[in-house]
C-alpha cells in the first residue's frame, strides 16, 4: 500500500470520528492504567461493569492497595483471569506508592516494570493518557493492519513498528483508536462488513464480502 492510500484512509477515519476515545471508562490516568490491566483477554464492556462498581469505592493506588487481593477480587471476579489480575493490580499499586509517589509514570520502561503491564498496556497508557505516538497492537489492529495492507507483519511487534513508521505523522496520535474501533465494529474477524466500510475502495483485502 502506498502513502497516498494510507493518507486517504486515515483522513476518512478522522472525518468520521475527529476525536476518537477508548471505550474503557476512566477519569484519571491511574484509573485508565488499572482498566487496561484488567482488559487483557476481556471485553471493555466487562471491564467497565467491574470498574463502575470499584472506582466509586477505590480509585487511587492507596485505596485499591488497602482493599487487598481478596477485597479487590470481589469487584473484578466477573472478569477473566481475575485471580492473577488482582495479584498484579495490588503489586502495581504498591510499586506506584513506593517508587512513584502514587503517580503513574510516563515512560515505557517504568510502565513495563509494573506487574501486569506489558508492551501493549504501556502503549495504551502512553498514547491515551500522555498523548505520545505509541501504537498498542491488539487483535483488532493486527487483523486490520494485515487485512487492509496498511501495515503487514507476521507478529505484533512487526506490525507495531511498521504502523509507527508508515502512518502519516498527522494521524499517528489517534490512529490506535481508529484502527481498534474499525476492527471492532466494521472489519470484524469472521465476517468483515465490507459493503458498509468507509475505506472499502482503498483496502487491499482480496476476499471482500458484499
Amino acid at each position: 500500500m502506498n502513502k497516498d492510500k494510507r493518507t486517504q484512509i486515515f483522513s476518512r477515519l478522522r472525518d468520521q470520528n475527529p476525536e476518537p476515545k477508548t471505550e474503557l471508562n476512566y477519569s484519571s490516568t491511574f484509573e485508565l492504567l488499572i482498566a487496561v490491566i484488567l482488559s487483557a483477554q476481556a471485553t471493555d464492556v466487562g471491564v467497565n461493569k467491574a470498574t463502575d462498581k470499584l472506582y466509586p469505592i477505590a480509585n487511587t493506588p492507596q485505596a485499591i492497595y488497602d482493599l487487598g487481593v481478596e477485597g479487590l477480587k470481589q469487584y473484578i471476579k466477573t472478569i477473566g483471569l481475575f485471580n492473577a489480575k488482582a495479584e498484579n493490580v495490588i503489586k502495581t499499586c504498591f510499586m506506584l506508592l513506593e517508587k512513584h509517589d502514587g503517580e503513574v509514570p510516563n515512560t515505557r520502561e517504568a510502565l513495563e516494570a509494573l506487574p501486569g503491564v506489558g508492551r501493549k498496556t504501556a502503549n495504551v497508557v502512553l498514547n491515551t493518557a500522555f498523548r505520545q505516538p505509541a501504537m498498542a497492537v491488539d487483535t483488532h489492529i493486527f487483523r486490520v493492519s494485515n487485512r487492509t495492507a496498511i501495515a503487514s507483519g507476521k507478529n505484533v511487534l512487526e506490525v507495531e513498528n511498521r504502523l509507527v513508521k508508515l502512518i502519516p505523522k498527522e494521524f499517528l496520535l489517534d490512529a490506535h483508536h481508529w484502527l481498534i474501533l474499525h476492527g471492532r465494529y466494521v472489519c470484524k474477524a469472521r465476517k468483515p462488513q465490507c459493503g458498509s466500510c468507509l475505506i472499502e475502495d482503498l483496502c487491499e483485502f482480496n476476499q471482500k464480502t458484499s
